[in-house]
């Protein structure tokens, strides 16, 4: 494994994910030929993609090879957590006119040894309340009562199962995408051999 700290293997383009509290660099080496560092500044652009004032600019450092960009871990640990949109400029340095080369998105996470919160998707949160649910069903078979002149409906133990299957099915699904980004085959893959 490569030396992560150092700039000669620092990865080719923009990182799908930053952990949070992590150091975090990345090169553009195709932007050189088309935009001489001498002559150009590239700066990286990032805001949440629900919306908000967190806003994460980088300008990189030029070399005769390569733009590299780097962020240090007192910066990304005050990364607020979410997907984030992202636009890479390049500004000509002799009259600051900038145009925007590349945009994408990028995930910030938190560090899971550095993190008390829940790490559950919403969709398992959902399967796991529903189980419960269904456990203490048994127990509260009442589906709906009235007191005061204020009613409650509780949802029927088949509303309950349709509910806990569908959620399950979205766990499947986040879990498919997870293995396939990680290069192994997702749950819906079926291997034949002849």
């Amino acid at each position: 494994m490569a030396n992560a700290f150092d700039a000669a293997n620092a990865p080719e383009g923009v990182p799908s994910e930053i952990i949070k509290g992590d150091f975090v660099q990345w090169k553009e080496s195709d932007l050189v030929t088309d935009y001489p560092s001498d002559s150009y500044t590239s700066t990286f652009i990032a805001r949440p993609t629900a919306g908000g004032a967190n806003e994460i600019s980088v300008t990189a450092t030029g070399s005769s090879s390569y733009y590299l960009f780097s962020i240090t871990s007192t910066a990304s640990a005050a990364f607020k957590k979410g997907d984030y949109s992202w636009q890479l400029k390049i500004k000509r340095n002799s009259d600051n006119a900038q145009v925007v080369i590349r945009q994408g998105s990028v995930k910030v996470s938190t560090d899971v040894a550095a993190s008390t919160s829940d790490s559950r998707s919403h969709a398992q949160i959902m399967v796991d309340k529903i189980e419960s649910l269904l456990a203490g069903k048994a127990d509260s078979d009442v589906s709906s009562y009235s007191i005061a002149g204020r009613s409650l409906t509780k949802m029927t133990f088949a509303e309950l199962q349709d509910a806990r299957n569908f959620y399950r099915g979205e766990v499947i699904r986040e879990q498919n995408t997870l293995d396939l980004k990680n290069g192994r085959k997702g749950a819906s893959t079926i291997q034949v051999k002849f």
